[in-house]
């Protein structure tokens, strides 16, 4: 007999105590898929820049709940109609959102899977719950997926301003000591209201709004694009690459079974089935690292360099160009670095390389964010902002990089 007391509360750092609304709720978050996400980091090599970011998605997907338990509450008190059916739906869909993330958030989507996104496997996950938990899981499913037939959820779980966001950026901010990211989220929920199954926010909010898409613009370029944890993930993302071509050419590579499965086999969105899932649900940040350890003294060079300049934070340096960096001075640098270590251009490629990076802060391809005035009309936030310009909101800000060893200048 389950004796486990399941109206437990956790402690939690932004927000106070987090509560867990019903047992259904409760034995999702001690399932095992769920726990893993306490050895997933929620900000992948962000610590190598910023100390204090070891937060998990664990501690994410929490505060997620919390802020989707304030909006229910919120949205019934204002009228609108939210079946308990429903209300579960919304919480096990953004409590599980993140639960495909691989080791180190995106370096896995680019380097040991080919062409799955962490999205793809989260639903796959849900799929997999919702066997085991006899359907329990349909309507989560149907809004994560975007086929509810009130838009409101689906915007409440992934949209311009939705939960999932407004609990990141005041994570992250909290974490990283960035204090240009901490909105405030409560107030912004508390301002949230429904017209024809359409999120909407009231006119009292536009200033948080302002507040939200403006930290939002900040937090990507001083901690999600800072350069530092962009050329670290990139290089994490090549010794994964470099360990499969490894693998892959008959070379034994001291692995746990789980990263070892996924260095041996091609694995596309087709193939990931059942016993790839429970591969990935057995494989975490730490499976990753303890590679690192081993793989800094193996013989090969791209290998070792690569997982040792990590382990001790001697990074490649980046640099970052308004324009797209020319052939002629990426080869310049690689045939450098070929003639010092006798690399061939492959190798060379490992450590010289180029690449952008988008900042967008408000897409209107993903529908506007709409204001609702006391009046009954609505408004764009665009049209309704005295201090936002669409040109710049909208406006997609590239910068290129290029990576090369600092030993190379």
């Amino acid at each position: 007999m389950n004796t486990n007391n399941k109206l437990k509360i956790f402690n939690d750092p932004i927000y106070g105590f987090i509560t867990i609304p019903n047992t259904l709720i409760f034995d999702l978050i001690a399932h095992k898929y769920f726990q893993r996400l306490r050895r997933i980091s929620q900000m992948g090599l962000s610590y190598l820049v910023y100390p204090g970011a070891h937060h998990t998605r664990f501690h994410h997907a929490l505060g997620c709940l919390h802020l989707m338990q304030n909006a229910v509450r919120i949205l019934r008190f204002k009228g609108v109609n939210i079946s308990t059916e429903e209300e579960n739906g919304l919480y096990i869909a953004i409590l599980l959102h993140d639960v495909g993330h691989g080791p180190f958030s995106h370096a896995m989507e680019h380097s040991i899977v080919d062409n799955i996104s962490h999205e793809v496997i989260s639903l796959k996950f849900m799929e997999t719950l919702n066997v085991e938990f006899k359907g329990a899981l349909d309507t989560a499913i149907s809004m994560f997926k975007g086929e509810y037939h009130r838009d409101f959820f689906g915007q409440l779980i992934s949209g311009q301003l939705d939960i999932d966001r407004s609990d990141y950026l005041k994570r992250d901010s909290f974490y990283t000591g960035v204090s240009e990211g901490n909105i405030n989220s409560e107030r912004l929920i508390s301002m949230m209201n429904v017209v024809d199954d359409e999120l909407v926010i009231e006119e009292k909010g536009i200033y948080s709004i302002e507040k939200f898409l403006t930290a939002r613009r900040l937090m990507y370029w001083q901690v999600y694009l800072h350069k530092t944890s962009l050329v670290a993930e990139q290089m994490i993302t090549r010794i994964l690459k470099r360990a499969k071509e490894l693998t892959q050419k008959g070379l034994k590579l001291e692995a746990s079974s789980a990263l070892s499965f996924f260095l041996v086999n091609s694995t596309n969105p087709k193939d990931f089935n059942e016993s790839t899932l429970g591969q990935f649900s057995l494989l975490d940040d730490y499976d990753i690292m303890s590679a690192l350890k081993s793989w800094q003294f193996h013989d090969d060079f791209v290998l070792s360099q690569l997982s040792e300049m990590i382990l001790n934070r001697t990074l490649l340096k980046i640099k970052f160009k308004n324009n797209p960096i020319s052939d002629s001075k990426l080869k310049s640098i690689k045939q450098d670095l070929i003639l010092k270590y006798s690399l061939n251009s492959d190798e060379a490629s490992y450590f010289v390389f180029r690449g952008f990076v988008e900042n967008l802060a408000f897409n209107p391809k993903q529908g506007g964010l709409k204001i609702l005035y006391k009046n009954g009309k609505i408004k764009d936030i665009i049209k309704a902002s005295s201090h936002l310009s669409s040109k710049v909101l909208s406006k997609t800000v590239t910068k290129h990089y290029i990576c090369f060893p600092k030993d190379i200048l």
